[in-house]
C-alpha cells in the first residue's frame, strides 16, 4: 500500500474507532468499575468500625418492612470482618443474580439479531431514509422510553435496551454517550417522577397514608419538563458532535470511508425484526398488568434469540455459538451489577445505615417548610448511593419523613415527592448503582467520561428538583 493511502487508512481507523463527543478527553487508561467499587466496599467496611450503629424498630405488612419512626435503638460496633467482605461480594452476586442473567441474555440474543442482518439492515433503511430521521430518532427513542421509566415498565431492565441504542448511534455516526443516553437519561427522565410507577410512587404513597397515584396533574407537569430538558439535552450534544466533526474535516485532508454496501432489507429480517417488537410488547404487557420482572425479560430474549435464529436460517449449533459469544461480551457488565449490591450489603450488615438516617432527619427539623423538602431531597439522594434500591429505601425514609414533615407543615405529598426525586436525580451517576454501572461497562463508557458528558443535564435537573419542590410547598401540594 502506497504511503498517502496507508495515512488515509489510518486516519479513518482513528475517526470510525474514537467517536467521541466534543470536549472529551481521550481515555488515557481510566479507572476499571470493579476496582472503584471495591475501594468503595472497603471505605463502608472501615466506616462500619468507625460510625454508631444503631436500628430502628420495623414492622411488616404485607411483605414491606416498615421503620418505626423515633425508634432508633443504639447497640455496640457491627464492625465488618475482611472475610466479610468477600463474603458479601458473593451474597451480592447471588442476590443480583435476576438482572446478571437477564444482562447476559440480552447479549447473547442480539449477538443473534446481528447474525441474521436483521436489525443492522432496517437501521440502515431508516437512517437513510430522510435527512430529519436523526432528530425524529433522538425524539422518539428518549420518550418512548421516558414512558416506560414513569410506568415502571423498564427500570433495572433498561440495560437489556442499550446495546438497541448503541446500534442506532452507530447507524448514525454519533458517539456511545448518545446511544446509551436515549436509553438510560430517556428512561430516567421519567423514573424521575415516576407517574404510574407503583414500586415506587405507589409504595411511598401508600407508606404516607396517601391515595395511591394522588397529585398526578402536577407530577405529569413535572415529567413533561424532566422530559424535554433531556431531549433538548441529547440534541444539542449531537449538534455540538456534528459541528466539531465538520470543522476537523474541513482543516484537513478529506479521507473517504470505506463503505461496506449494507445488506438489503429483506423480508426475513422484517419478521425477525416483527418478532422482536411482538416479544417486547408482550413483556411490557406483563410488565403493567401481571407484574413480570427480570426473570421474565430474561426469558423473553431466549424466546427472541431462538425464533429469530430459525428464521434466519442459523443451525442450532451455530446459533448456541453465536447466543453464548454474545453473553460472553456482557460479562464484564452483568458482573459489576453484584459488586455495586455488595456495598449496600456491607452498610446494613454493618448496622450504620439507620443511624445516618437518623441524623439526617435530626438536621432537617429547624428548617423552613421549603429548605426542609429540599432537604430531604438532598437526604433521599445521599443515602441512594448507599440503598440502591428504589423501593428499599422509601420503605426506610417515608416512614420518618412523614411525620417530619407534619411537623414543618410539609403536605404528604411533597414529603413523598421529595423522596422519588433524589431517588431518581442520584441515578445517572451514582457509582454504587448496579444497574448505572452495566450499562457504562456494556456500552465501552468509563465513569469519569460518563460524568463529564451527563454533567450539564444532571445541572438542569437540579434546577428542576428544586423549583418542583418549592412549587409543591407554595401551593400546598395534596391531597394533604
Amino acid at each position: 500500500m502506497s504511503e498517502p493511502k496507508l495515512v488515509a487508512a489510518k486516519a479513518e481507523a482513528s475517526s470510525i474507532g474514537d467517536n467521541r463527543l466534543p470536549g472529551t478527553r481521550p481515555a488515557r487508561d481510566p479507572i476499571n468499575p470493579y476496582v472503584l467499587l471495591f475501594f468503595m466496599l472497603v471505605a463502608a467496611a472501615v466506616a462500619t468500625w468507625v460510625a454508631p450503629a444503631g436500628e430502628f424498630s420495623r414492622t411488616v405488612s404485607n411483605g414491606v418492612s416498615f421503620v418505626v419512626p423515633n425508634s432508633l435503638t443504639w447497640m455496640p460496633q457491627h464492625g465488618v470482618l475482611p472475610g466479610a467482605v468477600f463474603v458479601a461480594l458473593a451474597q451480592g452476586m447471588t442476590k443480583s443474580a435476576p438482572i446478571i442473567f437477564l444482562i447476559l441474555f440480552t447479549g447473547g440474543a442480539l449477538a443473534v439479531l446481528e447474525a441474521t442482518g436483521a436489525v443492522r439492515s432496517t437501521l440502515n433503511a431508516i437512517v437513510r431514509r430522510e435527512a430529519s430521521s436523526e432528530l425524529t430518532t433522538l425524539v422518539i427513542v428518549s420518550v418512548v422510553f421516558s414512558l416506560f421509566g414513569t410506568l415502571g415498565v423498564v427500570n433495572n431492565s433498561v440495560v437489556a435496551f442499550v446495546p438497541i441504542g448503541l446500534l442506532l448511534a452507530e447507524s448514525l455516526e454519533l458517539p456511545r454517550e448518545i446511544g446509551a443516553g436515549m436509553i438510560y437519561l430517556g428512561t430516567y427522565s421519567g423514573f424521575n417522577t415516576a407517574i404510574l410507577n407503583p414500586v415506587t410512587t405507589g409504595l411511598s404513597q401508600r407508606l404516607a397514608g396517601l391515595p395511591m397515584f394522588s397529585g398526578m396533574s402536577f407530577r405529569f407537569v413535572v415529567y413533561l419538563v424532566f422530559v424535554l430538558a433531556t431531549v433538548v439535552f441529547l440534541i444539542a450534544r449531537t449538534r455540538a458532535y456534528r459541528r466539531t466533526r465538520e470543522a476537523n474535516a474541513a482543516g484537513s485532508p478529506r479521507v473517504v470511508a470505506r463503505q461496506s454496501s449494507p445488506e438489503r432489507l429483506r423480508s426475513r429480517h422484517l419478521l425477525i425484526v416483527g418478532i422482536l417488537i411482538v416479544c417486547l410488547a408482550v413483556f411490557v404487557y406483563g410488565a403493567s398488568s401481571r407484574h413480570w420482572a427480570e426473570t421474565e425479560m430474561t426469558a423473553t430474549f431466549l424466546v427472541v434469540a431462538i425464533a429469530s435464529g430459525i428464521v434466519g436460517g442459523i443451525g442450532p449449533s451455530k446459533l448456541a455459538d453465536t447466543f453464548l459469544s454474545g453473553c460472553a461480551r456482557l460479562i464484564h457488565g452483568a458482573l459489576i451489577v453484584g459488586a455495586a449490591q455488595s456495598v449496600s450489603i456491607v452498610l446494613s450488615s454493618g448496622k450504620i445505615l439507620d443511624p445516618i438516617i437518623n441524623m439526617l432527619a435530626g438536621m432537617l427539623a429547624p428548617l423552613s417548610p421549603t429548605l426542609a423538602a429540599i432537604g430531604m431531597f438532598l437526604s433521599a439522594a445521599l443515602m441512594h448511593v448507599g440503598i440502591s434500591s428504589g423501593s428499599g429505601e422509601s420503605a426506610v425514609l417515608v416512614p420518618i419523613f412523614a411525620p417530619l414533615g407534619d411537623a414543618l407543615h410539609l403536605t404528604r405529598q411533597v414529603s413523598v415527592q421529595a423522596v422519588l426525586l433524589g431517588e431518581g436525580f442520584v441515578n445517572c451517576f451514582n457509582p454504587t448503582s448496579g444497574v448505572l454501572m452495566a450499562v457504562l461497562a456494556t456500552s465501552g463508557i468509563s465513569y469519569s467520561r460518563w460524568v463529564r458528558f451527563v454533567a450539564p443535564l444532571l445541572l438542569v435537573w437540579f434546577v428542576i428538583c428544586v423549583v418542583a419542590l418549592a412549587i409543591g410547598v407554595a401551593i400546598h401540594w395534596g391531597p394533604f
